[in-house]
């Protein structure tokens, strides 16, 4: 076909598109003869020939059925829940050190801030004082013992003095406990070290140095970040398609990476109405960030995976607030609506609707949402 030729047969589609919207009789290459007109197009229909198809640029395809997919979607990098720990201060005061910042490491058992308090005063007092008293009752007990022994004191003697110092061993331990419950000690009576419940590194500090805190109040947020989470949401019909251990591949700015599935709730999320998933992915290297957004594929398994029928997105068009796709037929198209699932890499799944055998249009299918759209207004008029 000469330029011509095409310039003019691109000009005059819209009419031919028109005059197929609106009921008019248009020839079929190949299906009917050359003075045989096709069949007027009913509701849904759009009758168009093979030349016409053509010269619209609408490429025809049939869907992706089998398990060779995956479930493509949208997810976030979280800290392993079980690896993330909140510092908080056990007893009220002033801070007066903090001993790391954000994005520092700290060792188990050292010490991330000092508060400075009366309480702690007390409770160091405590300890002092409970530890005179036992080595005062260890020295009466050694004394009883001694003149029991000599005969010259009765066993009831011993007996006390031995009671005695088992009463103030107990208080001594348990004033030493409530200082470690409180954080530790701070070098001086009136002060306790927070320390760090696990090594990792400070991803939150809430408090500046001079600050009053009550007890309680979060001092730092510590996460071991040699492993993290990726928090997922699924459509409910497909998390009975993943089990637990199922291939992750996630990808984001030109890293990638594979882990697992490790959880997937047995409750809908009450806003969302998904289904909260969880992999868990090596960052021993330190390339995923907390909070970050990524893309997950999700390898599908069992009887949904082997009879998923998917199609690329560009064959979905929305018609009258239906998902549609245009099934192709011996006078041109119909609209077929369809149930739609999650992403499939470029494609998405086909929950109802197609059998996977139809031919389809997969790409330019809105100018077949176009041209329904003239025939609908041409019907009206």
């Amino acid at each position: 076909m000469n330029m011509n030729r095409k310039l003019a047969l691109a000009l005059t589609m819209p009419l031919l598109l028109a005059a197929c919207g609106s009921g008019g009789a248009v020839k079929e290459a190949g299906e009917h003869g050359e003075g045989e007109a096709g069949p007027a197009s009913e509701e849904g229909q759009i009758m168009l020939s093979a030349e016409q198809i053509k010269v619209a640029g609408i490429v025809l395809g049939r869907p992706t059925t089998g398990a060779a997919g995956a479930l493509q979607l949208p997810a976030t990098i979280e800290g392993d829940p079980q690896a993330t720990q909140a510092v908080s201060a056990a007893i009220g005061g002033r801070i007066v050190a903090l001993n790391r910042n954000f994005g520092q490491s700290i060792g188990r058992g050292q010490t991330l801030a000092v508060i400075e308090s009366r309480e702690a005063a007390q409770l160091q007092g405590e300890v002092e004082a409970s530890r005179a008293r036992l080595a005062l009752a260890t020295s009466n007990l050694a004394r009883e013992e001694r003149l029991f022994a000599q005969r010259v004191s009765p066993e009831q003697d011993v007996i006390a003095a031995r009671t005695a110092a088992t009463e103030a061993r107990i208080a001594y331990r348990l004033a030493q406990q409530q200082v470690s419950a409180a954080g530790g000690g701070g070098g001086q009576l009136n002060r306790i070290a927070i320390a760090a419940p696990i090594s990792g590194q400070v991803i939150s500090r809430s408090v500046v140095l001079g600050q009053t805190v009550a007890a309680d109040a979060e001092l730092y947020r510590v996460a071991n970040l040699s492993s993290v989470s990726l928090s997922l949401n699924l459509q409910p019909a497909d998390a009975g398609r993943i089990r637990p251990g199922a291939p992750v591949s996630v990808s984001a700015a030109g890293r990638q990476a594979t882990g697992k599935i490790s959880f997937i709730s047995p409750a809908l999320d009450p806003v969302t109405r998904l289904v909260p998933a969880i992999a868990l992915l090596d960052n021993r290297a330190g390339q995923w960030r907390v909070g970050e957004a990524v893309t997950a594929s999700v390898e599908l398994a069992g009887e949904g995976g082997s009879n998923m029928i998917s199609v690329p997105s560009t064959a979905i068009q929305t018609v009258e607030g239906k998902s549609v796709v245009f099934v192709r037929t011996k006078g041109g198209f119909e609209t077929v609506p369809v149930v739609l699932g999650d992403r499939s890499g470029t494609n998405v799944i086909i929950r109802s609707g197609l059998k996977g055998s139809e031919q389809i249009a997969i790409a330019n299918s809105y100018a077949l949402k176009a041209e329904l759209g003239k025939g609908e207004a041409g019907e009206e008029d």
